[in-house]
Parts: structure tokens; sequence; C-alpha cells
């Protein structure tokens, strides 16, 4: 494995606005847009957060990233050539694997007829926690709600599992918890401790309720107490819960897609039906799952409204492929049933490509690690160094993004569109 240097440049190439420049930050799927940024040297500073993933991911982005160079086979080289020899190997491929997919709607829009062209299989880099609750909704529907409705209505917050502010820091914020738009709020953490974070501040009072054995069967459980199931054997915490929820005006569920456990639709599924959906019959619950970063979600929104089915799917010879369980790309490198690997990471060096030993395109950040041999193209990234749309963790809303800087690396669109061409000309002259 090699990592891609990024070469050095003086700090007059990075340009801003004059002042803090309004930005909306592509590095989570809440897509904060209330920060500003302003060059601090050669360097992009945050002004009106501390937030360890924005800042995280700005520190990928020096001046000099914008610098690197295309390789092939550990070599620079000219973009021409990079995309000459992954057009060639996609081109050769029987079965390409089209993975880590960070990167945004106008990126999946141009991603998806090079996808059709090749017949490639797309699994993203969280295919996994994708996978929870998208197979939920896909058999039952789901009860989702959005940002501004926990903000302006939710008396009484569940966290499911995990806490979500170690993931996503600006929940808390975003969510407006702490603020006098509601009252009172109750934030309860079902099987994880309170936020230390959230002591002391007015209006809010947090509980700790342990799991009862694991996680499915405390939902079980409390989806039968909801219900007014008379179970003595349920712990005390559980019965005083249920009855908290039943008398809440506005119960939100926040899980992380991420953190779920093996089997994770299961737990979606309780949550929705089970609870939501009873609690529904007499008050008013939804549910806030957290998940997509990476652009994950939008890529997924983009190739559903392109294809009519969601990721884990393929244009083969049988036509549109739905196969969620059988297109994990993981088991489809380990079981050797594919032959080429198209990774893309625009957003920063994670996700990284796999060492698959397969003959590799990565189209990505300037600091990624490029497995040997690879073909390796640098992009920019939206928000940074070039233009874009994200759809938000709550699904309704897609925010734009526009560069603070001049980026004279390509943006993924132009590199897409150029491989699919030159993709469609040699398939087309080895058949002529």
């Amino acid at each position: 494995m090699s990592a891609v240097p990024a070469a050095t440049a003086p700090a007059a190439a990075l340009q801003t606005a004059a002042g803090p420049a309004p930005w909306t930050c592509p590095f989570c799927s809440l897509l904060c847009d209330g920060f500003a940024i302003e060059a601090d040297g050669d360097r992009l500073a945050l002004r009106g957060s501390d937030c360890p993933r924005a800042l995280r991911g700005l520190s990928h982005f020096g001046a000099g990233a914008s610098n690197a160079q295309p390789q092939v086979d550990g070599q620079p080289a000219s973009l021409d050539a990079a995309i000459e020899r992954a057009a060639q190997i996609l081109a050769a491929s029987r079965q390409p694997l089209f993975g880590g997919l960070a990167t945004d709607v106008i990126g999946a829009r141009a991603l998806y007829p090079l996808a059709c062209a090749t017949g490639a299989i797309c699994d993203p880099a969280g295919g996994p926690s994708l996978l929870h609750n998208l197979r939920s909704l896909q058999d039952r529907g789901s009860f989702t709600t959005t940002l501004a409705e926990v903000r302006n209505r939710a008396d009484v917050i569940v966290c499911v599992g995990s806490s979500p502010r170690e993931a996503f820091p600006e929940i808390w914020r975003r969510c407006g918890v702490g603020e006098p738009l509601v009252a009172e709020r109750d934030v309860v953490f079902l099987g994880t401790g309170i936020d230390p974070v959230l002591e002391g501040r007015s209006g809010i009072t947090q509980h700790a309720v342990p799991l009862e054995d694991d996680l499915f069967e405390t939902l079980s459980t409390l989806a039968a107490l909801v219900a007014e199931r008379k179970l003595p054997a349920a712990s005390p915490t559980l019965v005083a819960l249920a009855e908290r929820l039943r008398a809440a005006r506005y119960v939100v569920f926040i899980w992380e897609l991420a953190e779920m456990p093996l089997h994770g639709a299961l737990v979606a599924e309780a949550l929705n039906h089970q609870l939501i959906g009873t609690l529904n019959n007499h008050t008013r619950a939804a549910a806030l799952p957290l998940g997509g970063n990476d652009g994950m979600l939008s890529v997924n929104q983009t190739f559903t409204w392109l294809s009519g089915v969601p990721l884990r799917s393929r244009a083969g010879p049988l036509g549109l492929e739905h196969e969620p369980q059988r297109f994990d790309a993981t088991r489809l490198i380990e079981d050797g049933s594919v032959d080429a690997l198209l990774w893309i990471s625009s957003f920063g060096p994670e996700p990284a490509a796999p060492a698959s030993g397969l003959p590799s395109v990565v189209l990505g950040h300037p600091e990624i690690t490029v497995p040997d041999g690879a073909v390796f193209i640098p992009v920019a990234t939206p928000g940074i160094g070039g233009t874009g749309h994200l759809f938000r963790t709550d699904g309704v809303v897609a925010l734009p993004l526009e560069p603070l800087r001049v980026d004279p690396l390509p943006g993924l669109p132009q590199v897409l569109a150029r491989l699919t061409a030159r993709v469609a000309a040699l398939k087309s002259g080895a058949t002529a």
C-alpha cells in the first residue's frame, strides 16, 4: 500500500471571499450550514463551532492538496493517461464492483451511466448500515421526522443503543435541545449513559435506561408495555419509560444506523411498527435514523430515482437486479465474484480503498491511501473545491455545496463523464 503525497503550494493559492465565508459542512449528514470558514495561512479555519468532525475534515485540505497528480502503477501520470488506463480496466472487466461511493448527487448522476455501461454492482462503504433501515422500509414502511420537527415539537427524545453526539457532534444544536422552543424535554438514553454535555441545560432532564438482556429483548418488552400488556417481570424503569412515552405529546426515537447490531433491520422494524406505530394510535411519535455520511444517503437517493431500485444493485444481463444480501462488497471481493474495482472517496482520505488484489481505479481525495498498482485520479471535494448537493440525514432537504476556493483538481462528474465515453468507445471497438 502506498500513500499519495500532497504537494505543497504557497498560501496565495488558497482563495476565499473576503471575511468568513458561509459554508455547508459536507463531513457528516447533518449538513450544518450555520458556520463559516476563513483562511488561516494555507489552511481552512472553522468559525462558529468546534465540531470535531468538521475540524478533522478540514485538516485534510491544506493548499498543497490541490497539486496532487494522477498515478498509474504508482508513477505520476497525466490525467489523459490515467483516464485511458482506468477505462481499459473497466472495459475489460466482466463484473466490476463500484465501492466507496463517497460523492454527492451530481457525482452519483454521473456515476450511474458508467455503472449501466459496465454492468457494475454498486455498494457504498457503509452498505451494511444502509441495509438496516432499507430492509425495514421495503418490508413495512417507516414513520420518520425531520430535524425541524424535532426542534419544534419533540418533548421526549429516546436515543436507542448509543449517544448520537459521539458520531454527530452537532446533533443537540440541530435538534434545538436546550432551546426554549419546547419548554421541557426528556432525553432518554436506552442502553447507554447520559450525555454530560446536556447536564445543567435549562428545561432538560436526562434518564439512562439499561437494557434487559439485549436490545431486541428490551424493545420487544417496551413495545408490549406501550401497548398496555401486563408484564410482571418487566423492570420498573421500562414500565416508567412506557408510561412516559404514552403521556408525551411528541416522541422521537433517534438511532444510528452504523451502531445497529447484526440484523439491525429487526430493530428498525420493532421501533417503527411495534413502538412508533402503537404510540401513534393516541399521540404522536416518529423516528430520526442518523446515517448516510460520506454522501451515502445522497447516492442512494439518486440511484433510486434514476433506476427505481436502491444501492446494492446492478444493471446487468438480466436487467435491473437489487440483491441486498448477495451484492455485499466485502463478500463479493472475498468470494472472487468481481474482477475489477472502482473506488470513490471524494470527501477525505476515508473511506480508503481495500487492498483487494483486483485491478483497481481510485477516484478520491489527494491524501487517500491507494492500493499498489491502482490507477489514481485525485478529484475536487464538493463544498471545498467544487460545487454539489447533498441530502441531509432526514432525507427531505438537499443542500447546495459551494466551493470555498479555486481548485485545479478535476471534479468527479467530469472524470466520470470522460471515463464513460472512453469505456463505450473501447467496448464498441472490441465488438466491431
